[in-house]
């Protein structure tokens, strides 16, 4: 089964549930999920790989609301995008832990033969297509650029 059908099948279970968090966390997955399979040069189909990135961007946008939210000191609608994230978080893949994501850069920096800086975006453009879904590219920048630094 692949992601668009467990969602579909957990939002069945969220209405019988009654878990609105969950519920409305789901429809926004789906409404997401939706619009990438019926995008213009679509196929039709989604992808696990696209259906991923489509989560993380999700996850990424949650993040940030909550923390305007908490910066206007309105902490209700923050512990809202908070408890959506974390129903999303649920189907991302297991996030790589530091000295993993550590490991696989050193790893592409020897492959690549980086040296330095220099080679920051060469070892990025890598990194980045390996890594996905596994970390947030953020942390893939801060992690090469610390390494590259060396």
């Amino acid at each position: 089964m692949d992601l668009f059908d467990t969602i579909s099948n957990d939002i069945k279970t969220a209405m019988i549930a009654r878990d609105k968090i969950a519920l409305e966390a789901l429809r926004g997955v789906k409404k997401e999920f939706l619009e990438a399979k019926t995008a213009k040069g679509s196929d039709g189909t989604l992808a696990d790989e696209l259906a991923v990135k489509i989560l993380q961007k999700m996850v990424k946008q949650r993040k940030e609301s909550a923390q305007i939210f908490t910066e206007q000191n309105r902490p209700e609608l923050a512990e809202n995008e908070l408890a959506e994230l974390k129903v999303i978080e649920k189907y991302l893949p297991a996030q790589m832990s530091d000295a993993e994501l550590e490991a696989a850069v050193q790893e592409i920096i020897a492959t690549l033969g980086a040296t330095g800086p220099q080679d920051l975006g060469k070892v990025m453009g890598v990194a980045s297509k390996q890594l996905a879904g596994k970390t947030e590219g953020r942390l893939i920048s801060e992690k090469v650029k610390e390494v590259l630094g060396r």
